[in-house]
């Protein structure tokens, strides 16, 4: 756990990228704790939406609940990574963003079955305007550059959030997802518009722990979301035999999600702004994935018990995609910067492989396999097997 920090009661300085024993606070572990509570709705209502045959509808609702989910997360998470001081403001400002996320939580099943996203749009606003008031605290705290670039997070930001309160308001039900996407751009841009006078303080093995937990987490929530299914679909079906290979399959994925996320520390390869963007952007659909993987273990139960209106090939889609992604992004993340020769390629073969898998059980099979041979490969050469 991170030290204890003495503060000034006024002052908040960019920390160090140097700072000896940055780890994450348990504030920070609570704010994940709270966070997952609106990723298992986003999956929930997935899962619904899929075993309903609501395909599109229910991709594009989580594409879109997902993105604000991420966004609010990860912007923090670089916040705190630059200017944590943990003190009374400082704790008071993340409870609040932390009240943002669970109202946010609230709405997901309105907005998935209605397309009402005012209470969702709600939350995500009370998060970013928690955050405006940290910039703002950072921007009377410091001067010359880093003030700048807190004076243009703050702005941009709260422009952002105006466009929101309208598309909440007053965007037709047809225009939603077009002028969704111009929001989302905009929120994008907003952190290549503050930080061209200069770059915020982030330390790289803060945010690699910080990303590394929320994916821990999410994980979690996977299983937890299976478990439940499975519970379920026992208690009313007493289908052990459709179930099971299931169960099997989805443990076998969660498990290897984790050994192939953690088998490398990836702290060294975020050497600049440019590499820990591209890495910080792209879990975006490792955190994705990862929940969807529930979510899709979800479907596959319903399906074998007679609940969803899907075929066997659509249930099965529903865990091997999402697989497939995750296997690939964290390929493309972590892989294949800390390995080398045969090893590099385990992975997207394995995400091919698993992307045309017949069964959930034989995609965990084949997850589980990649890790083996990982091991093994890493064993030849010499390599600490454990990694």
């Amino acid at each position: 756990m991170a030290t204890e920090r003495v503060v000034d009661g006024r002052s908040m300085r960019p920390r160090g990228r140097a700072e000896k024993h940055r780890a994450a606070t348990p504030l920070e572990l609570f704010f994940d704790l709270c966070f997952v509570v609106a990723v298992a709705q986003a999956g929930s209502q997935l899962a619904h939406a899929l075993a309903g045959g609501q395909l599109r509808h229910g991709i594009l609702g989580y594409l879109v609940v997902f993105f604000g989910i991420w966004w609010a997360w990860m912007n923090f998470t670089w916040f705190a990574s630059a200017y944590d001081t943990d003190d009374v403001p400082y704790r008071i400002a993340t409870f609040v963003q932390i009240a943002g996320a669970l109202i946010l939580a609230a709405g997901v099943p309105r907005a998935f079955a209605d397309g009402d996203y005012r209470i969702t749009v709600t939350g995500y606003v009370v998060m970013r305007v928690a955050l405006v008031g940290q910039w703002l605290r950072a921007a009377a705290s410091n001067d010359g550059a880093h003030r700048t670039v807190a004076l243009r997070y703050a702005a941009g930001v709260a422009l952002v959030q105006v466009y929101w309160v309208l598309w909440m308001l007053d965007i037709p039900g047809q225009a939603k997802l077009a002028t969704f996407v111009v929001g989302m751009v905009a929120e994008l841009a907003v952190p290549v518009f503050a930080e061209r006078p200069a770059a915020t303080a982030w330390h790289p093995g803060h945010i690699a722990e910080r990303y590394g937990c929320f994916t821990l987490i999410v994980l979690g929530e996977s299983v937890s979301a299976a478990t439940i299914a499975v519970q379920s679909a026992v208690d009313e079906h007493e289908a052990l035999g459709q179930l099971w290979p299931i169960a099997a399959g989805g443990l076998l994925i969660c498990f290897s999600a984790w050994w192939i996320y953690f088998a490398r520390s990836v702290e060294g390869h975020l050497s600049g702004n440019r590499q820990a963007f591209v890495w910080g952007y792209g879990h975006y659909l490792v955190f994705l994935s990862a929940a969807a993987i529930g979510a899709g273990l979800e479907v596959a139960v319903e399906h074998a018990v007679g609940k969803a209106h899907v075929a066997a090939h659509t249930a099965t889609l529903a865990v091997t995609v999402p697989a497939a992604v995750y296997l690939f992004t964290v390929w493309a993340l972590h892989s294949r910067h800390t390995k080398r020769g045969a090893a590099l390629w385990v992975l997207p073969v394995s995400a091919v492989v698993v992307l045309f898998s017949p069964t959930v059980l034989v995609a965990g099979v084949v997850c589980a396999a990649s890790v083996a041979v990982g091991l093994l490969i890493h064993r030849l050469q010499g390599e600490d097997v454990r990694r």
